[in-house]
Parts: structure tokens; C-alpha cells; sequence
């Protein structure tokens, strides 16, 4: 089979603990994508685990590739070889160029080549056909590089879920654009702005209807005949000189007729 095929080496060596929440170590994928047509990848199995104990329930591990198959057009296959026994990035592409070559005929697969280390770090490499190119761009490949890191480190995960929700997880992200986070910022400050202008508005309110009953009760409290001595006391002071006089135009005499 001509050797025509996309090389494209993952390697991953990380530790436990790395992401902390879902989704929080992948990118975002911000190209549009369109699926290889349908029949582009000769349908074949998904899955050889050398090492005998790393998938107990394939149905487990292939729903998810399969979901990445009919998303994609890309029929995913993960070669899982025993433990320990690949340490060389070098040495795992070029398996992953010869399971390619011996397993398939087409242009439209994707090959995984996983070996654990036994230690809580993994090394991987994969071949992809030429036909991938189109949807497993650079951006693709480091999300699906996130989402498998990511279930790695998930102990809550078995080892049929850590490939099967990240090829899974992959498509689904892949093959939209993920949405910027800036509309729904602006929507939250203007909803926090206008909740600020309510509250301030209302507390203006409640303040002025508080000092309107505040005077309304002293009014009520007080008898009225202090009331009417406070407006006796207004009146002669409107009315009275500083030197105790009273303001008012004096009268002048008639004459008598």
C-alpha cells in the first residue's frame, strides 16, 4: 500500500493532576469543519489491546469511537501495546505507520499507538490517512491531545471510558465552534449594571419615603398648641425691627372734617 498518509506524532508524558475540571485543559475549537463523505473509510474493527488488560467491556470503548466515526467520517483505532514495552517517540511512529499499512486500505483512518509506562505517565503516537487532514487539523489534534490527557488523569474514569470519551468528547467539539465567552460576559455585567441602578434607585426611594414619615411623625407628635405658638413666634419675628419695633408702615392721622 502506498505509504500516502499524514504523519502526525503525540507525545504526551504528564503526570497526574494536571487538569483540574472538565474541559479545562482543551481548546476551543474555533474552525468549522466538515465530515469526510460517507464511505471514505472502509469500516473495520476499533480496537487491539497487546497488553491483555486494559479493555474488559468493548462495547464500552467502542461507543464512543464509533460516535467519533459517524461524526467525522474518520473511523478511530486504538492499538494498545502491553506496558512498558515502548519508551522511544520514534519507535511509536513507526508503529503507528505499520499498524496503519497492515490494518487498513484507505486514506480516512486515524491509529492511536498507547503505551502506559506503568508509572502514571503514557506515551502515544498516531498516523492519520491523507483524507483526515481536512477535519483532524492542528487545532483537532491538540484537542483531542487535551481530552485524552484530561481522562487519563481522571481516576473516576475505567480504561474503556479514558479513550472512548475522548475520541467522544473530541467530535463533538471538533466539529463546531465553540462559542466566545464575550457575548455572555457583556449580558452578565449589563444585568449586574442595570440590578446596581435598581437597587440604587429603590434605596433613594425608601430613604426619601423614610424621612417623609420621620416628619409626618413629628408633625403628628407634636400638640397643636406649640404648633401654634411656633407660628405666633414666626410671625412677630417677620414683623419685628432688630431694635424690637415693629416693621409695619406707621398709620397716619386724619384730619377731621
Amino acid at each position: 500500500m502506498a505509504a500516502i498518509a499524514l504523519v502526525l506524532l503525540l507525545v504526551v508524558a504528564l503526570g497526574g493532576g494536571s487538569c483540574s475540571g472538565a474541559g479545562a485543559a482543551v481548546p476551543a475549537s474555533t474552525v468549522e469543519r466538515t465530515a469526510l463523505p460517507a464511505g471514505s473509510a472502509t469500516e473495520t474493527g476499533y480496537f487491539t489491546d497487546e497488553d491483555g488488560d486494559w479493555i474488559h467491556n468493548p462495547a464500552q470503548l467502542e461507543r464512543g469511537l464509533r460516535h467519533f466515526y459517524e461524526e467525522t467520517g474518520i473511523q478511530p483505532y486504538v492499538y494498545i501495546l502491553p506496558n512498558g514495552s515502548v519508551r522511544s517517540y520514534e519507535e511509536l511512529q513507526a508503529i503507528a505507520e505499520e499498524k496503519y499499512n497492515e490494518l487498513f486500505t484507505d486514506q480516512a483512518h486515524f491509529v492511536l499507538v498507547f503505551c502506559d509506562d506503568g508509572n502514571g505517565r503514557f506515551n502515544a503516537a498516531y498516523w492519520a490517512g491523507a483524507l483526515t487532514g481536512s477535519v483532524l487539523d492542528d487545532e483537532a489534534i491538540q484537542i483531542f491531545k487535551g481530552y485524552l490527557t484530561q481522562n487519563y488523569d481522571d481516576m473516576s474514569l475505567t480504561e474503556e471510558e479514558i479513550f472512548s470519551e475522548a475520541f467522544s468528547d473530541t467530535a463533538d467539539r471538533i466539529m463546531t465552534v465553540t462559542p466566545s465567552p464575550l457575548p455572555i460576559v457583556a449580558i452578565c455585567a449589563a444585568v449586574i449594571i442595570v440590578a446596581v441602578v435598581i437597587f440604587l434607585i429603590a434605596r433613594s426611594r425608601r430613604a426619601a419615603q423614610q424621612r417623609e414619615a420621620e416628619r409626618m411623625e413629628q408633625i403628628l407628635s407634636t400638640p397643636l398648641e406649640s404648633l401654634a405658638d411656633s407660628e405666633l413666634a414666626d410671625l412677630e419675628k417677620k414683623y419685628s425691627s432688630p431694635s424690637g419695633e415693629s416693621d409695619a408702615p406707621p398709620v397716619q392721622p386724619t384730619r377731621p372734617h
